[in-house]
């Protein structure tokens, strides 16, 4: 790890996640995630948390490690068609990642992922946060919808909350 990254850590506050991630935002973020789940049978989540802790960093945890971490944790995996999508941001890294379960394995390539992620990042790096969350989520509701289209039922299988951790 090296000296830099540990200090974005240590700075990169609860504060500055709450001013990026405002309540217009979250609120934003929410509505789009409910509105684009009723174009298809995909579960999004958005995730964003402000800093790795200690021991993380020291153990050179990377910000895709933690969101294979996060993706789990909420159970992101566990959708009757394994269409569940995790978008996560670690705010002091500056880093988008996509989580996408084994549904989405062979038809969304790993350069797809990654470029809604960077058009994201992108938006961050302007501090635009609203625009680059509400891009990401339009992007992986894409795929959502054009792999796991509607089919009759679609249950709201994981909430749409944003969550911070």
């Amino acid at each position: 790890m090296g000296i830099g990254r540990f200090f974005r850590h240590v700075f990169t506050t609860q504060w500055r996640l709450n001013r990026a991630f405002d309540a217009g935002t979250r609120a934003a973020i929410e509505e789009t995630i409910t509105a684009t789940e009723e174009t298809h049978r995909g579960e999004l989540r958005f995730a964003v948390e402000a800093r790795l802790d200690t021991w993380s960093l020291l153990g050179g945890e990377t910000a895709h490690e933690r969101s294979l971490d996060v993706f789990a944790n909420l159970g992101i995996w566990d959708t009757e068609d394994n269409s569940g999508i995790l978008i996560y941001v670690l705010l002091a890294d500056h880093h988008v990642a996509i989580v996408a379960d084994r549904g989405y394995r062979d038809l969304v390539s790993d350069e797809q992922w990654r470029a809604v992620c960077e058009a994201m990042e992108k938006a961050f790096r302007a501090g635009d946060f609203r625009k680059g969350a509400i891009d990401g989520i339009l992007g992986a509701a894409r795929f959502a919808a054009e792999h796991f289209p509607l089919d009759g039922d679609n249950p709201d299988e994981l909430s749409n909350e944003m969550i911070f951790l």
